[in-house]
């Protein structure tokens, strides 16, 4: 076939060779053996449009933001194979397309620094932040912190600082290795404290443990005593809650052993109190029937015959003797309120009796009557005068002298 029957960048001579138009020379790209003209032309052609399909990808990756590097690397590979390839096509238009993407390589190249730059001072604000927590750790005080929390808190760090170190960008190496001291550094004061801490707890563990020891056998050694041991075992007691703690195991173990030996104290004061509950029941009745001849008294008018019933039902009351445990403030309460009542009725004579008070609600008591003598001659001419509005103010201070009279009368 001629060249003016196939495409416009190239043809095929009788002897099968193919040529190309490249910047406006032709030139032979080579030969299809054994193959029509057509199959010969479509051959290179295809050459081309790989070609074509290798600097498309590359713009493509280029546009994506694709490392520089690379991007640099393929240009230069795909400038070579463009000096002469062996492709039937408009190879000037892919050499510009190449020549385009060697300048947006030096633009990609100073984007991407800047952005590693970014990224390598935002990883070092980040690497800082988690160093700065770990330090905060460090410096928190041992004897007041949450060891279990706080540990768990320094794994996640660590944790951290592992995932951005194998995942983040690279930090400059003097930057990199003053974080990673700073870090280890509050990793190994925590740890330190931590095992100091323990150790004085462990310490204290086993003085406490002694100490309450040696309390469970005090307080065993009570039991002979009874009842009457009862008031060491409390001492005891106190001394207990001030001995400190030697770890919950141990703690438990040792207080069920110091309560046992309460029990029997206690146990024995139960049937102490049980015998005696029985021995003072009768005791008991006695009062009650007493309270009930003493309940009268509450609403008594006559003083003297109240003090006198009152005074009679104490001597039998404290003759009566005990009451059971349980019954002691019910019954004394009801015999305090008979007390009171009859106190109150005696003071109440007393300050209507009182000579001192006496005579001075009667002096009280001759002024307000004069005034109100006074005030009634006043009405009276008021009234005769037909001044209403001085029958109004001689009324309101006559009544007001009449009620202050009434009480102190009272």
């Amino acid at each position: 076939m001629s060249v003016n029957e196939t495409t416009p960048w190239g043809r095929v001579d009788e002897t099968g060779t193919v040529y190309v138009t490249d910047g406006g020379t032709e030139r032979a790209v080579g030969q299809y053996p054994d193959g029509t003209a057509e199959e010969a032309l479509a051959y290179f052609t295809r050459k081309y449009t790989e070609l074509e399909g290798q600097v498309r990808l590359l713009e493509q990756r280029a546009k994506a933001g694709a490392p520089a590097n690379d991007v640099a690397k393929t240009v230069t590979a795909l400038t070579a194979a463009l000096v002469e390839p062996s492709a039937v096509g408009d190879l000037e238009a892919l050499r510009a397309r190449v020549g385009a993407l060697t300048e947006k390589v030096e633009q990609l190249t100073e984007e991407q620094k800047a952005e590693a730059a970014a990224a390598v001072e935002a990883a070092v604000v980040e690497r800082t932040a988690i160093v700065e927590a770990a330090e905060a750790l460090a410096a928190k005080d041992p004897q007041s912190v949450q060891w279990k929390q706080l540990s768990a808190s320094l794994d996640e760090l660590f944790t951290r600082w592992k995932d951005h170190q194998q995942n983040g960008p690279r930090l400059p190496k003097k930057q990199g290795d003053e974080l990673w001291k700073r870090f280890r550094a509050a990793r190994t004061t925590v740890e330190s404290n931590r095992r100091a801490f323990f150790a004085g707890l462990d310490s204290e563990h086993k003085q406490a443990r002694t100490r309450k020891q040696e309390l469970v056998d005090r307080a065993a050694a009570l039991a002979p005593q009874g009842t009457a041991g009862i008031p060491a075992y409390r001492r005891l007691l106190d001394e207990w809650k001030l001995a400190g703690r030697a770890g919950k195991k141990i703690d438990d173990a040792l207080w069920d052993q110091f309560k046992a030996a309460g029990d029997v104290l206690y146990a024995a004061k139960a049937e102490v109190d049980a015998r005696e509950n029985e021995e003072f029941a009768a005791n008991l009745t006695v009062k009650l029937a007493l309270l009930d001849e003493a309940a009268p008294l509450l609403t008594a008018t006559d003083r003297v015959a109240a003090r006198r019933t009152l005074t009679a039902i104490q001597r039998k009351w404290d003759a009566a003797g005990k009451v059971p445990r349980d019954q002691v403030k019910a019954v004394e309460d009801r015999l305090r309120a008979i007390e009171l009542a009859v106190k109150k009725l005696e003071e109440e004579h007393w300050n209507r009796s009182d000579p001192e008070k006496k005579a001075r609600s009667e002096g009280l008591a001759a002024q307000l009557e004069q005034a109100i003598a006074g005030l009634e001659a006043d009405l009276a001419a008021a009234t005769a005068a037909k001044d209403a509005k001085r029958v109004a103010e001689v009324t309101e201070a006559l009544e007001a002298r009449k009620a202050w009279l009434a009480a102190v009368d009272r």
